[in-house]
């Protein structure tokens, strides 16, 4: 994918946020993460019925790269089955590794395909999906 391009998405998903702002759901199933060697800190609120991923919404304070990879998250998780979402995980986790990945179910997160080349951005881009990977543990606890 195209530098601009990348760049285009990240800066629209940080400047337009999907599903910005927490509710008073008890449905949801909630995680805080934040990282310590920065600002951000992201609260995400999951619904999952059927075994699917129905809505995600997240709050925080966070740079560009954290935002937008949230973003960009739940663009891409919302309506996936729980199977789905872990193998987008392992995906996503595995493209930022630089290991080989599966790039037709990352949707646009693929834009973050070359963040290892700094270092200090992958905590960034990794913030929320480290957060979905809570809420799997805890709903394969229910």
């Amino acid at each position: 994918m195209d530098q601009n391009l990348k760049r285009e998405i990240i800066l629209e998903h940080y400047q337009n946020p999907m599903n910005k702002g927490l509710i008073d759901d008890d449905s949801y199933i909630k995680v805080n993460m934040n990282n310590e060697s920065c600002i951000d800190e992201i609260n995400l609120m999951v619904k999952v019925e059927d075994n699917k991923i129905v809505d995600i919404k997240f709050d925080g304070e966070a740079c560009a790269i954290s935002t937008s990879a949230t973003s960009i998250m739940i663009e891409t998780l919302v309506g996936k089955t729980i199977d789905e979402v872990e193998e987008i995980y392992k995906s996503y986790t595995d493209m930022l590794d630089g290991k080989e990945y599966n790039s037709d179910i990352l949707g646009s997160a693929v834009v973050y395909d070359d963040v290892s080349k700094q270092p200090s951005r992958m905590k960034c881009a990794l913030l929320p999906w480290w957060g979905i990977e809570k809420i799997l543990k805890k709903i394969k606890k229910y």
